[in-house]
């Protein structure tokens, strides 16, 4: 049987995350079986075996990052050993790496000259500092050169066998900082450039030094409580926000609906029981299946910006806004202009229930050809999406909330108003083109009994 390799499980993915092994080595797998969640640079995923035998060999551990096509894992029969491993090749460290066999000058030569395997003296550098020094070759000859005829200071023995580049070396004795007092944040502790500069807004002025004038003294950088690093799908979170803040340019159009009637026609539903599928249906469900319609009613929102044209689709296919453990993911209703309210109900919840246990396939969560974002649940009463390109715009719905307000008589009374924004790419959707659909999905959201037709 083959090697298993890392699939390609979404169109953009050029590398995967090994997140967890759902089996162990050794036990029995059959085709369909989940054996492994697979963080992509969109989601984390299941992931199934496509093979039935033994999962005889596992070559990346959990949290491990490996390109597509690379093998993760051997599935073979009952007696069948795996393929001998070839020999890594592991990334030479820098102070490992070789360079050009030049004829170096004189200077050179005694650059590149061994480093003892022990300190004999203090003067003598460690092997850190000798390979630094090979690495910085063309910045240290520069040193060298403009220090032509200078005599070397004599370093102590502390401060020879601190692991430092040159530079930070260098800057440190013009400022009279003892380097061995500085904590270094390079690899292995290595003291940097940065970590003098910052020793230096610590550091007591030498006696009988003037006050720069001009200068406010440099606030302190605030300590860092951790560093977390970025999983593949924030990556792409970042580069998606970016290129389509950035690029796409957005205008956001506002309203604020009477939410009396929506929260009537839900405690209608719910009244029929809790065995009932109509008690089952959301106000965020009416939303959904409003915004759906107002594109059919207005279809040229429904649109995205191509280069030299605009690509008005022929299907409403509904993105909505899913929160999960590391992001966010963006489950696509497919057609659902075809859809009723009950269909388009259970279908969000299926893609939303399957999103959050990382059980969905790669081609339910891209495409869409706009998205609806709803915070209302977490307590916000307004906010502005940012769209998710190629869409043409995205809706942010907030909460409903009671509110005071003067009816038609002119009377003042307490009523139910919830507040939608609408961010528009405007090479697609103009400002008036936008009010029309608005205008529409209030007309339907206000009078949700035209949703149950």
């Amino acid at each position: 049987m083959p090697e298993i390799q890392m699939p390609k499980l979404s169109d953009t993915m050029t590398e995967g995350t090994l997140v967890t092994w759902l089996k162990k080595k050794g036990e029995q797998v059959s085709t369909g079986d989940v054996i492994a969640e697979i963080e992509t640079d969109k989601a984390p995923m299941e992931w199934e075996s496509p093979e039935d035998g033994v999962l005889s060999e596992i070559y990346v551990e959990e949290g491990g990052k490996v390109e597509v096509g690379q093998r993760i894992a051997f599935i073979g029969g009952k007696d069948e050993a795996p393929p001998a491993a070839e020999a890594e090749q592991k990334p030479a460290e820098p102070q490992a790496e070789k360079q050009p066999e030049a004829k170096p000058d004189a200077q050179q030569a005694e650059t590149e000259q061994p480093a003892p395997a022990e300190e004999k003296a203090p003067e003598t550098a460690p092997p850190e500092k000798e390979a630094e020094t090979r690495l910085d070759a063309p910045q240290a000859g520069a040193e060298k050169a403009a220090a032509a005829g200078a005599q070397k200071p004599t370093r102590s023995s502390d401060e020879a066998r601190v692991k430092a580049s040159p530079l930070a070396r260098r800057v440190a004795a013009e400022q009279g900082l003892d380097i061995s007092q500085i904590k270094g944040t390079g690899p292995e502790g290595r003291v940097t450039e940065s970590d003098v500069r910052a020793a230096l807004k610590f550091a007591p002025a030498p006696a009988g030094a003037a006050p720069q004038k001009g200068k406010a003294p440099a606030a302190p950088k605030p300590a860092e409580g951790a560093r977390i690093n970025l999983s593949g799908m924030r990556k792409v979170i970042a580069e998606r926000l970016v290129a389509s803040k950035g690029p796409v340019p957005h205008f956001y159009l506002t309203i604020e609906i009477d939410a009396g009637p929506l929260m009537t026609a839900r405690a209608e539903l719910k009244a029929a029981g809790p065995e009932s599928d109509t008690a089952k249906i959301t106000v965020n469900d009416f939303i959904l299946k409003a915004s759906v319609d107002a594109a059919v009613q207005v279809p040229k929102v429904n649109a995205s910006f191509d280069e030299d044209a605009i690509v008005q689709y022929s299907d409403v296919d509904l993105a909505i806004a899913v929160a999960i453990d590391d992001g966010l993911i963006t489950p696509v209703v497919r057609a659902a202009q075809n859809k009723g309210l009950r269909e388009i109900s259970e279908a969000v919840k299926d893609l939303a229930h399957r999103a959050r246990h990382k059980r969905m396939k790669p081609e339910e969560f891209q495409g869409g050809t706009f998205t609806v974002s709803n915070l209302g649940g977490y307590g916000i009463d307004s906010f502005s999406a940012i769209i998710n390109p190629p869409q043409g715009f995205i809706l942010a719905i907030g909460a409903v909330t009671k509110k005071a307000i003067v009816d038609d008589c002119d009377q003042l009374s307490v009523g139910h108003r919830m507040s939608i924004t609408m961010s528009c790419d405007h090479r697609v959707i103009d400002g008036a083109l936008g009010a029309d659909y608005l205008k529409e999905l209030r007309r339907l959201l206000e009078n949700p009994t035209l949703l149950l037709i």
